[in-house]
């Protein structure tokens, strides 16, 4: 798909886009900001760079990451890497005043094209919605979006099982957007024989429970007050599933080291959850985050190992059964 870059990576085809995307993503909400610390633009621009270079095609962000400020950044990238082709996902929905009219998404997908710096939006995707809205006028106009050339397709980033059957059953996108990790495996029961049997792209997010899976985590880790990872930690100001995975924070260290000592100390614990989450065919690409190069390197290195043993996959499975499922909080 990339000709250009220093590194390719295995792809995989985005469910009815037909596009195919790096395996690998790039999750561009902590360049944005909300993640406790502001990164400066051009470590942002280094990091994504580097993710370009190792391989990395598909990168996601969405208008209210940052207030436009991960868009932005995207799109200066872009300018810099013309001729080359990268799938870039947005969101909408959660910024200001959302309203689900033709005339605020036409507005809307302008705004995010024009920071991104492109004619038209390779994937819009309803950033996490309540059903009662998914039920309206949305996907019309997503519909009309598309014939008016502002948008080449659209999907949905959703919170449950049951929105994400929702999208699958009544309406045309191409697309869901879910989190998925170690601790969070209902998915593959309940949901991705439905997306594989639709072609629908799953998009995998919070792929390392906000940093619980990288294993760096001690239990008396402070978080500064402007991440999310302090003041949502127990779901106070959104789903509780988008911060650790829903796992409380404590209980979290501890699974972790579960984890860690299961699949053993062949890579990084954080390479070795991204591998797990390649694992499953019906995912299409998963989208760790990256604040700077070194990070997003670090990312990539899960496509370059073989698939975890079936036993390991087994012993993974029992401990979300036993003892992470039953305290999962949030809307699931």
């Amino acid at each position: 798909m990339n000709t250009t870059n220093n590194t390719t990576l295995p792809l995989r085809e985005l469910g009815k886009t037909g596009a195919q995307v790096s395996e690998i993503g790039f999750g561009a909400w902590a360049i944005g900001g909300s993640w406790g610390e502001t990164v400066e633009e051009k470590t942002a621009l280094d990091a994504l760079r580097a993710a370009a270079d190792a391989g990395t095609t598909f990168f996601d962000t969405a208008d209210v990451y940052g207030g436009g400020r991960s868009e932005s950044l995207i799109g200066e990238f872009l300018r810099e890497r013309r001729g080359e082709t990268f799938f870039i996902a947005t969101k909408m929905g959660r910024a200001g005043n959302f309203a689900p009219t033709y005339e605020v998404m036409e507005r809307t997908a302008r705004d995010s094209a024009k920071r991104l710096g492109v004619e038209a939006l390779d994937l819009v995707q309803l950033h996490c919605l309540p059903l009662d809205i998914m039920r309206g006028e949305v996907w019309g106009n997503f519909e009309r979006l598309k014939s008016a050339g502002l948008i080449k397709n659209y999907g949905a980033s959703v919170e449950s099982v049951e929105e994400a059957l929702f999208c699958i059953e009544n309406t045309a996108c191409t697309t869901l957007q879910v989190i998925f990790n170690i601790f969070r495996q209902k998915l593959v029961d309940e949901l991705f024989p439905v997306a594989q049997q639709n072609n629908i792209g799953i998009i995998a997010r919070v792929p390392l429970a906000s940093g619980l899976l990288t294993g760096k985590f001690g239990h008396n880790h402070q978080f500064s007050p402007d991440d999310h990872r302090n003041f949502n930690a127990n779901g106070e100001s959104f789903n509780a599933g988008e911060t650790f995975a829903g796992v409380p924070f404590e209980r979290g260290v501890e699974l972790a080291q579960k984890v860690h000592a299961i699949v053993g100390n062949t890579a990084p614990l954080a390479t070795l959850a991204l591998r797990w989450i390649l694992d499953f065919p019906a995912v299409s690409t998963v989208i760790p985050g990256a604040k700077n190069p070194r990070q997003a390197h670090q990312n990539v290195q899960a496509s370059g190992l073989a698939p975890l043993s079936s036993e390991v996959h087994a012993k993974l499975r029992e401990l979300y059964q036993t003892e992470i499922a039953p305290i999962i909080r949030g809307v699931y």
